[in-house]
C-alpha cells in the first residue's frame, strides 16, 4: 500500500481539547532536518498540546532555520546547541523527538531514557546490533514511553489488516512478497553551501571513524556507512516491522541479502539495487526488493494457506489457495478510524500507557534491518540467537 508519511498526518481527527500553556508538553528537536519539519508541520497545523521549546543540530544553518520557525509559531525563542547532551540535561524539557542520522539513534535513545525524558525515534531504532540492544535494555528498565517512528504502526489500514491477519483469515502465512522502486538517485543533496566552520563535525561523527570534515556526508549520509546501513534501515524497516505485526513472530531466524551500486556511480556506498530474504521460525519467508535503477512500482503480498492479502488494495481473497476452508470471495478492509503517529505518542506521554509501535517493536525491525545489512557485508547467510540476542 502506498501510503506517505505525510499521509498518516491527514487522517488524524482534531483534537478537541484546548490546553493551557503550562499543561503544554515541551520538546527537544534532536536533528533539525527533513523528518523535524514534518513534525514540526504537524504540531503547528494541529493543536495536540505540545510545543518545541529546544532545537539541538550540529549544523548551524539548519539550527537556525529551525529555530526561527519555531519563534514564529509559538513566539518564544527555542533554547538551540549542537550537542544532544546539553538538551537532555535541561529540566525544562518533557519529551524528545529524535530525528538525527541513524547512527545516532541507538546511543540517543539510551541516553535519552535515561535523563528521564519520554522519546519519540524515528526509525531505525539501530544500526549496531550492539547498540541497538543496549538501548532496547535501558528502555526496558526504565519508566518512560518511547515511540518509535515505523508510522505503518498507525496506517488505518493496516490496523485492519493486522487484525484480520492474525485472526487466521488467510490461514498460516508463509511467504510475503513486498517491492518498492524508483528510477532517481534517492537522498541526494546539494551540499556545497556547507562550511566546516558551521558544523560541529565531531558532534556529527558521534565516535564513529569519519575522518576530516565532509561536507558531502554531513547532507547525504544516507549514502555512506557507518552513518547508515542502507536501504535495510532507511526503507526497510518499515516494512519488516510487519513481519512481528502480522505474525507475531518478534525475530527473524536468517537472513540472506544481495545488491550493489548498478546505476548511480557517483560515489555513494549503500546500494541502489537491493533484495533481502528474511525468514522468521514460525515459518514464514520475507521477500524485500527495492532499486532505484527503473520505476517498476510497487508489491505488497502476504501469502497464507486460505487466501491472499494484497496491501495494495487492502484487499484479502482466495487466490493462490487450495485450502478446502479457502476464502469464499474477495475481502475489501475498511480502514480503522486512528490519530496519527505522532498523535499517539503524545496522548500515552499523558496516560503513560503503551504507544503503537514500542520498544519491542523498534529493537526487532532493528534486528532484521542489521542482519540484512550484515548478510550484504558479508556475502552469506546470516542467523540470529533469540537467547543471547545476538547475530551469529
Amino acid at each position: 500500500m502506498q501510503t506517505t508519511r505525510r499521509g498518516f498526518i491527514s487522517a488524524a481527527p482534531a483534537l478537541a481539547a484546548a490546553y493551557a500553556p503550562s499543561d503544554r508538553i515541551r520538546i527537544g528537536i534532536i536533528g533539525a532536518g527533513g523528518r523535524a519539519n514534518d513534525h514540526y508541520k504537524e504540531l503547528t497545523a494541529t493543536d495536540l498540546g505540545a510545543r518545541i521549546t529546544h532545537v539541538c543540530d550540529v549544523w548551524r544553518v539548519a539550527r537556525e532555520k529551525f529555530a526561527g520557525q519555531v519563534k514564529q509559531a509559538w513566539g518564544t525563542e527555542p533554547k538551540t546547541s549542537t550537542r544532544y547532551q546539553d538538551l537532555l540535561a535541561d529540566k525544562d524539557v518533557d519529551a524528545v523527538i529524535l530525528t538525527a542520522p541513524d547512527h545516532t539513534h541507538s546511543r540517543m535513545l539510551a541516553d535519552a531514557v535515561a535523563a528521564g525524558k519520554d522519546v519519540y525515534c524515528e526509525k531505525p531504532m539501530g544500526t549496531i546490533l550492539s547498540e541497538a540492544r543496549d538501548a532496547f535494555v535501558a528502555v526496558k528498565k526504565s519508566k518512560q514511553v518511547v515511540q518509535i517512528g515505523t508510522q505503518r504502526r498507525s496506517d488505518p489500514g493496516l490496523i485492519a489488516a493486522a487484525k484480520a491477519i492474525r485472526s487466521g483469515m488467510i490461514g498460516k502465512v508463509t511467504r510475503a512478497d513486498i517491492q518498492y522502486h524508483f528510477q532517481e538517485p534517492r537522498w541526494r543533496r546539494d551540499f556545497h553551501m556547507v562550511r566546516a566552520e558551521d558544523v560541529d563535525w565531531e558532534a556529527f561523527s558521534f565516535g564513529r571513524d569519519l575522518g576530516k570534515f565532509d561536507a558531502r556526508k554531513l547532507r547525504e549520509w544516507q549514502l555512506f556507512p557507518p552513518l547508515t546501513n542502507g536501504i535495510p534501515g532507511l526503507w526497510l524497516s518499515h516494512f519488516i516491522d510487519l513481519a512481528y505485526w502480522f505474525l507475531d513472530d518478534p525475530y527473524p531466524s536468517s537472513a540472506v541479502s544481495h545488491g550493489g551500486v548498478y546505476m548511480w556511480n557517483d560515489g555513494r556506498v549503500t546500494s541502489d539495487v537491493f533484495h533481502t530474504l528474511v525468514e522468521y521460525p514460525k515459518g514464514c519467508m520475507v521477500h524485500f526488493g527495492m532499486s532505484m535503477t527503473n520505476s517498476a512500482g510497487s508489491r505488497h503480498l502476504w501469502f497464507g494457506t486460505k487466501g491472499t492479502f494484497n496491501g495494495e488494495t487492502l484487499t484479502l481473497s482466495p487466490e493462490g489457495s487450495k485450502d478446502p476452508q479457502r476464502l469464499q470471495g474477495e475481502v475489501k478492509l475498511e480502514p480503522v478510524k486512528v490519530n496519527s503517529h505522532l498523535e499517539n505518542f503524545l496522548e500515552c506521554v499523558r496516560s503513560r500507557q503503551t504507544p503503537r509501535a514500542d520498544i519491542q517493536c523498534g529493537f526487532s525491525h532493528a534486528v532484521a534491518g542489521i542482519m540484512s545489512s550484515e548478510a550484504l557485508r558479508l556475502g552469506r547467510k546470516v542467523t540470529f540467537d533469540t537467547g543471547r540476542l545476538e547475530i551469529v
